[in-house]
């Protein structure tokens, strides 16, 4: 398996100074800042990278456990929430809501649940930030 790689360079104090972030793949390359991390500025920031990278590790796994199963996922999309708080003289991610709605034909709602928790257990970023409290809310539509 592949090492996968990015890159941060962040300049000047906490409060004033300004970084950028890159993926080696050449797909995102941003601004980040104390603006963007702690309020609503522009630019990305760690915990929104975490989001999105956890919401399609979640997506795959709950769609690969599904098709192991014999079940034929028409979709998953799924929304993390990273909840990032101040803890003590610093901060924490204290959690992580994953949010997902699933287009799974012929299956029950008890077995969809089993599958939807089990993902969340089990996907690489959900074992990664095990000392997160995870949190799911899942959604079968049709």
């Amino acid at each position: 398996m592949p090492t996968r790689k990015a890159n941060a360079v962040w300049n000047g104090d906490l409060k004033g100074g300004k970084g950028t972030m890159k993926m080696d793949s050449g797909s995102y390359e941003g601004p980040y800042s104390f603006s963007s991390r702690f309020e609503e500025g522009k630019g990305t920031n760690p915990e929104e990278l975490i989001a999105a990278a956890h919401a399609g590790c979640y997506s795959m796994a709950l769609s690969a456990g599904l098709g192991k199963a014999g079940y034929d996922p028409k979709s998953v999309e799924t929304r993390a929430d990273v909840k990032l708080e101040k803890v003590g003289d610093g901060f924490k991610i204290t959690t992580i809501t994953l949010n997902t709605k699933a287009n799974i034909p012929e299956i029950d709602e008890d077995t969809f649940m089993e599958h939807a928790n089990g993902a969340k257990d089990n996907c690489p970023v959900s074992q990664a930030l095990a000392g997160v409290d995870i949190k799911l809310n899942a959604e079968l539509v049709s």
